[in-house]
């Protein structure tokens, strides 16, 4: 099976198209040089690279997307990309939580014997987490919290778990202070990977699961700007 996928949630765009589990093209571009993420520059044309790769349109048998959580823009560019292309190319499309991504990439470092916790920066001082078991996928859903919170729940494990992430790389001190691991700052495992988003699409069986649902835990900022100024007009 040839799947398509890319995601947008966190600063990276990145982009994979992979047949039977094979990568057949890879692409992961970080912020431009003021800092600001590419996704609306350069998702499409590394789409087009991958699809190129993969032989057409008419190869490609699965669209897979990033649903988040991360940045409320990111997600969605990502969600309306794949709805376009989805109609577009009368291809299916799936939706996988970019934690889920992290997820799988940490179950396979860690030889599907330790817990893998996923941490992404939800900025305000709070990071997007969950945690996956070894050999039985998600044990905590994904949450948001402060770095502090999942501390306190990580103290309670009975082993320590690996974490990556850039919420992980950010709040390294509170969390490696509560016993998890974590790879050193420039170790590729914190990025999130296109090609773990095509292998958890793959191996999904309901691709009729109904329209993409973003994944966000949390309103964004315009509407708590709105509510905070509907608030204080009321007071």
């Amino acid at each position: 099976m040839k799947v398509l996928a890319f995601d947008t949630a966190t600063v990276d765009t990145v982009v994979c198209a992979t047949r039977d589990g094979t990568v057949l093209y890879e692409e992961s571009l970080g912020p431009a040089v003021d800092g600001a993420p590419r996704h609306s520059t350069a998702l499409l044309p590394e789409v087009e690279r991958a699809v190129d790769a993969s032989g057409g349109w008419g190869e490609i048998e699965r669209l897979a997307v990033g649903l988040g959580p991360g940045s409320f823009v990111g997600i969605r560019i990502a969600l309306a990309t794949a709805h376009g292309l989805s109609a577009s190319t009368a291809k299916p499309a799936i939706g996988v939580c970019t934690l889920d991504a992290l997820g799988f990439a940490l179950r396979e470092a860690g030889g599907g014997e330790r817990d893998g916790l996923a941490v992404l920066d939800a900025r305000r001082g709070e990071v997007f987490a969950a945690l996956y078991s070894g050999e039985d996928g998600r044990v905590w859903d994904p949450f948001v919290t402060a770095p502090s919170e999942l501390a306190g729940r990580l103290a309670g494990l009975s082993s320590p778990p690996l974490a990556a992430g850039a919420g992980a790389v950010r709040f390294r001190s509170e969390l490696a202070g509560a016993g998890a691991e974590i790879p050193d700052d420039a170790d590729p495992l914190h990025r999130v990977a296109a090609r773990h988003i095509c292998a958890l699409a793959e191996a999904a069986t309901d691709v009729d699961a109904g329209p993409l649902e973003p994944i966000y835990l949390r309103p964004p900022d315009a509407e708590r700007w709105r509510e905070r100024d509907t608030f204080q007009r009321a007071g």
